[in-house]
């Protein structure tokens, strides 16, 4: 990611650079006067990417390649626009030398400010966006309002560059604000804007087509050889010298060989150059600009366009990159396995040939032999240990990260939490694809040394207390749900790369020793997830009450849909019940924590065998309570120990495992959390093991202390009764529809 941003943003002074050296070129060698040279430097500069990335999908060119090609282009194009437009005006205002200096200021306040009044707008959208629950038509709405309120703000009410504005919105909605908007509009939306893209290229090449003429354009063939040949030497001059310098910034890498040749080879003009030439107002060297703009086009796409396929062929890069190749054999083998187990059904119906069936069991097989062939000729030719570890490193992060993403959508990590997973995750994903090694990456080091400095200025300051303490619960809420997404995430990937190993899709070896990695992260995961459950048990609670709510919404959710697909719910029905599910699912995104009260009345009060009682009489069982101090891994209760104890969890993580049906259950007791209440009513069963994880403090009450209070007081013993009935009665039912 850092790598990228550095090869992105070496655009903007390569663009200048280009236009002077074009211009430079235009002026020595034609009679252009050299503002108006340097104007027509300025557009030939600009460079698009769309032939070209098209040809890259089709023979699968590797990412990074592809990356630098468009977010070159990106900033390029913006560039380009805002020069030639500070240009014109120089041209038109006949003071060209004068107003170079008041041109060059003009350019960043330009530049600068329309990209900041992009930024803004776009995450202003953002945050809106954000706020609204899968409304399609909004949202796309909302998207295309950016687009043109972006530019239309930026030049008439700001009197900065419209374009600049737009790409900064456009660049803050698709990176910042694309995780708000809602997966099932996602979709729908990148079709829009593609739609969008290719009508509007579509009607810039036929504008185009219609005013340029093919008489004058070969009349000025000799122009036009130069134009070419300044674009050529310029292109060449900033890809060769320029990148390389920009390759050893700290946190970049080099760019090889022949990257910075397709690169070169691929700078094609096209809808932006043509788009600027469109716009200019009329002046002596229109028809020539046009021609000669026209002209550059031309032969990029038909010269250049129809060369790169060979090109990259040549060097090699119309190979997919290992990690890809693999990911194909996989997909082969999976889906050939599964194939193979879905054709025994269609046989079971009596009415399909066994034969077919046989046949296509045996091409399966054949599929799968071919597969497992090919993946021992890879790590045989091309796969070293080094080499299948970082590839399953990569294999696991992709999975982890797209575990996370997964997680945020169904609303169980929030968006801030999702945000540092994610910016960590893609960090060592780009140190494992371009620096070869895995590394860990700490990306919110400045964040947490700036929150510690805020804390320590609190401390000082009486009236910051308030805000520092609910910046302190924020960071607390967000640690815990980054912790208990490590905790899931890396069970997933322990699963998933485990499922690559038994399909010897890598060695025994190599998936090991990944796996092992995992495994430590999980463990320490988990004993996080003690430290937390253990100092702050209401965060604890809170946020996996809120865990359970929202998968029982999702179930709900999840059945409207299927019902209104089927035709069981009418739709409008549906979308009534699918709103208020959604608007329920919202709120419970808050972080909002109630106080955890750990008073032996309000302890009591949480078991439902009590919940009858007045508060004297909590008071008088209250007065029955023991406090104890427990280190971890002491067993409260053993398995066949039959117990008449009531034991309620202050401070601390316990594990709970029982017999239930002859099936072992194992469970986890945090702070609030109770267990013996049919004990201590003289239920109580042995099947039950209890250990704390963490050291402990419990409330507990024995059954002989309890049957002395209820000798005392009759009326408490009466209600008591008659509530432990209606529980086990409550549990019955329970069982019953259980089974």
């Amino acid at each position: 990611m850092i790598d990228q941003r550095f090869h992105t943003l070496w655009a903007v002074p390569g663009l200048l650079i280009s236009t002077f050296l074009i211009g430079g070129i235009l002026w020595l060698a034609t009679a252009m006067p050299f503002m108006i040279a340097l104007l027509l430097g300025a557009i030939l500069s600009a460079t698009d990417p769309v032939a070209v990335v098209a040809i890259f999908r089709q023979i699968g060119a590797p990412e990074r390649l592809n990356t630098l090609i468009e977010g070159e282009s990106l900033f390029n194009d913006a560039t380009s626009i805002v020069v030639a437009g500070i240009l014109v005006g120089m041209v038109i205002e006949q003071n060209g030398a004068a107003s170079l200096g008041g041109g060059i200021s003009s350019f960043f306040f330009l530049f600068l400010g329309g990209l900041g009044v992009g930024i803004g707008l776009g995450w202003l959208t953002g945050k809106i966006i954000g706020w609204i629950e899968s409304e399609s038509f909004i949202e796309i709405g909302l998207t295309t309002a950016l687009a043109y309120l972006s530019f239309l703000l930026a030049e008439e009410v700001f009197h900065v560059s419209g374009v600049m504005a737009t790409v900064g919105a456009g660049l803050t909605l698709g990176s910042w604000g694309r995780i708000r908007i809602s997966t099932s509009v996602r979709i729908y939306l990148e079709h829009f804007w593609e739609l969008l893209a290719f009508i509007a290229n579509a009607l810039l090449f036929l504008l185009v087509g219609m005013k340029v003429d093919l008489i004058a354009l070969w009349q000025t063939l000799d122009t036009l050889a130069w134009v070419v040949f300044a674009m050529l030497v310029a292109r060449a001059l900033v890809i060769f010298c320029l990148l390389p310098l920009i390759g050893r910034l700290p946190g970049s890498s080099a760019i090889s060989f022949p990257y910075q040749f397709i690169m070169f080879w691929g700078g094609l003009r096209g809808a932006i150059a043509l788009a600027i030439v469109l716009s200019l107002p009329q002046f002596e060297y229109y028809e020539l600009f046009v021609a000669m703009v026209m002209g550059a086009v031309l032969f990029t796409l038909l010269v250049q366009g129809l060369s790169i396929e060979s090109l990259m062929k040549k060097f090699g890069l119309n190979i997919p990159p290992l990690a890809d190749r693999l990911a194909f054999i996989e997909l082969d083998l999976v889906s050939k396995k599964k194939a193979m187990k879905r054709l025994p059904s269609l046989t079971n119906g009596g009415f399909f040939s066994n034969r077919i069936a046989h046949n296509l069991t045996v091409e399966c097989d054949h599929a799968i032999s071919s597969a497992m062939q090919r993946i021992d000729h890879l790590r045989n030719t091309e796969m070293d240990k080094v080499n299948e570890v970082n590839l399953l490193y990569l294999r696991a992060l992709s999975e982890e990260r797209s575990f996370y993403t997964e997680m945020y959508n169904q609303g169980h990590i929030s968006e801030t939490a999702f945000r540092e997973l994610a910016l960590v995750l893609n960090l060592q994903i780009d140190a494992l694809r371009y620096h070869g090694a895995f590394e860990h990456v700490h990306s919110h080091r400045v964040k947490r040394m700036l929150e510690s400095a805020f804390f320590r200025l609190a401390e000082r300051a009486a009236w910051l207390k308030p805000v520092a303490e609910q910046m302190r619960m924020s960071r607390i809420v967000l640690d815990y749900e980054q912790i208990w997404a490590h905790f899931l995430g890396s069970s997933h990937v322990i699963k998933s790369l485990g499922k690559l190993a038994r399909m010897e899709l890598m060695s025994e070896e190599s998936a090991e020793e990944v796996i092992n990695k995992y495994r430590s992260w999980h463990d320490i995961a988990t004993q996080q997830l003690y430290q937390v459950g253990e100092q702050y048990p209401e965060f604890v609670s809170s946020m996996q009450s809120r865990l359970g709510q929202r998968m029982i919404l999702l179930a709900e959710l999840e059945i409207t849909e299927e019902k209104a697909e089927s035709g069981v719910l009418p739709e409008g029905v549906a979308r009534n019940i699918e709103a208020e599910l959604s608007r329920r699912l919202s709120a419970l995104r808050g972080h909002e924590v109630k106080a955890f009260k750990d008073d032996p009345v309000s302890m009591i009060r949480r078991v439902p065998l009590f919940s009858g009682l007045e508060i004297s009489e909590l008071e008088l069982i209250a007065d029955l309570i023991e406090e104890k101090e427990l280190l971890e891994h002491t067993f409260l209760v053993r398995h066949h120990e039959v117990s008449e104890t009531l034991f309620m969890v202050v401070r601390g993580v316990l594990r709970i495992s029982f017999d239930a049906g002859g099936k072992a259950v194992e469970g986890t007791l945090m702070a609030g959390e109770f267990f013996g209440e049919m004990a201590l009513m003289g239920q109580g069963s042995g099947s039950a093991e209890v250990e704390t994880v963490v050291p402990c403090t419990i409330y507990q009450i024995s059954r002989d202390s309890f049957l002395r209070l209820l000798d005392r007081e009759p009326e408490i013993a009466d209600k008591l009764s008659t509530r432990n009935a209606e529980l086990r009665e409550s549990c019955k039912l329970t069982q019953q529809n259980g089974s």
